[in-house]
């Protein structure tokens, strides 16, 4: 075998790290502050903790259809950029402005009344009833003022997306940055009741967090128009709102299974917790803490999946389809290479992790094996996310929907259902085998990528 093909130049590294790195900051730090979040609300108590970790589901869910509403259309925005073509970043930028409003007005309306059905959903595990009662308490007054955030939440994504697909990745991490910090703080003094202000509880987590979001959006929206010499597709951006039709029925066609995939990912992984969930409130708290410490590792692969989007996406806008298919099988190997380090990484401290929550020790026990368990895979998980963005990069949407949520709903949930309804196996074994099935997943993938259906022009004249 020919190693030398898997492995770059400098100039790759220096083009795949300029790219990623910014992300990977942004990322790692959220995340971590994520999990300092997590641990500060932890001690408040696990019902707490677990209302919390119920609603964060729920957002995800929101937030991945946000996502994936933005992704379809920021296809077009990373090959246009690459052909040099400002017009068509611009009406792409307006076309992310009237979706991420819709799914913004859509998501807002179905937290509002359906929030209590769906929190209490998680809540079936054989547990006595006052744990349940205050966990659902907790989860309502966490999920009422969130649903606040979910505005500069949006607002932030259209624009950070499209300067990400310019090459533009510093200005959205500094603005992260910014925004955690403001976070950590305001956590810190809201929940527990520091610097004068009131002792909030839950309520203190969610007050803290959309503060931050509008911070977080201000300083994205006022660079982009400030360096408009930069950002040349803001110019005149919002004296029409008109795309051309031409551009959004390609938009919509390549996106919207996209945007149904991200939904139906999402809320399978919502499911799948949900799943789980059915042996107890302390699978409830053990995934929760598996799944943030999760979150923290795994931003590596996250950020080196969106460069595989943004580089390769480029490439195959300028017509280089040669170089395309050389750089994404260097970045699916090298992105590959850190999911075994990391993973490795995760598993080897499973045990530490929990002991900085002060919860049970049988809580903490099982998110330990959870957190092994989530260590083994995480190589696959980095090439599943690798190949994710490769199909995406050249706008196989179709086949990107298949790849994920289809596969989700198809595979894992069965799985998982069929092992709780029908099995006595613990949880640990179940939550194994649901990440050993997407053996299958891999297998797929690396047959896509081979074939190379991946590799087309989408906005070629």
């Amino acid at each position: 075998m020919n190693f030398k093909k898997f492995i770059g130049d400098r100039n790759f590294y220096r083009t795949v790290f300029a790219i990623a790195v910014p992300i990977m900051i942004q990322n790692g730090i959220t995340n971590f502050v994520a999990l300092l979040d997590n641990i500060m609300v932890g001690q408040i108590g696990t019902e707490q903790m677990s209302g919390v970790a119920v609603v964060n589901q729920l957002l995800f869910v929101f937030n991945l259809c946000v996502f994936g509403t933005l992704a379809g259309p920021g296809i077009f925005g990373a090959q246009f950029f690459g052909q040099g073509n400002t017009e068509g970043v611009r009406n792409v930028f307006r076309f992310k402005a009237m979706v991420g409003v819709a799914v913004l007005a859509a998501g807002i309306m179905i937290l509002s009344f359906f929030g209590d059905g769906l929190i209490s959903a998680y809540l079936t595990g054989e547990e006595q009833s006052g744990d349940r009662a205050l966990t659902l308490q907790s989860g309502k007054e966490y999920l009422s003022i969130m649903l606040v955030g979910l505005i500069p939440f949006t607002a932030t994504q259209v624009y950070a997306s499209t300067l990400r697909e310019t090459n533009c990745t510093v200005p959205p991490m500094c603005a992260g940055l910014t925004a955690v910090l403001v976070n950590l703080v305001l956590d810190w003094a809201l929940i527990f009741g520091k610097l004068g202000l009131p002792a909030m509880g839950v309520r203190g987590a969610a007050l803290a967090t959309i503060i931050a979001r509008f911070v977080e959006c201000a300083i994205v929206i006022v660079y982009t128009h400030a360096k408009s010499g930069r950002n040349e597709f803001i110019r005149g951006v919002f004296r029409s709102m008109k795309v051309p039709r031409e551009l959004a029925v390609k938009i919509l066609i390549s996106g919207l299974p996209l945007a149904v995939n991200e939904g139906l990912w999402s809320s399978g992984m919502a499911f799948l917790n949900q799943c789980y969930s059915r042996r107890g409130l302390d699978v409830v708290a053990a995934t929760n803490i598996s799944s943030t410490i999760f979150n923290l590792f795994g931003v590596v692969f996250i950020a080196l999946g969106s460069a595989v989007g943004i580089i390769v996406g480029q490439l195959l806008g300028a017509g280089d389809m040669e170089k395309a298919r050389e750089t994404d099988t260097r970045l699916v190997f090298f992105t590959v290479a850190a999911g075994v380090l990391t993973g490795s990484l995760m598993a080897a401290f499973s045990g530490v992790f929990p002991m900085f929550y002060n919860t049970t020790e049988q809580v903490r026990e099982l998110a330990s094996r959870l957190i092994m368990i989530m260590g083994i895979f995480m190589p696959f998980a980095a090439f599943m996310h690798a190949a994710y963005f490769t199909l995406r990069s050249g706008g196989r949407t179709f086949i990107t929907f298949l790849f994920d949520s289809v596969y989700v709903w198809a595979v894992t949930i069965p799985t998982a259902l069929l092992l709780v309804t029908f099995t006595d196996f613990d949880i640990k074994k179940v939550y194994f085998l649901c990440q050993f099935v997407d053996i299958i997943k891999v297998t797929i993938g690396f047959i896509l990528l081979k074939k190379g259906v991946w590799i087309r022009n989408i906005v070629k004249e």
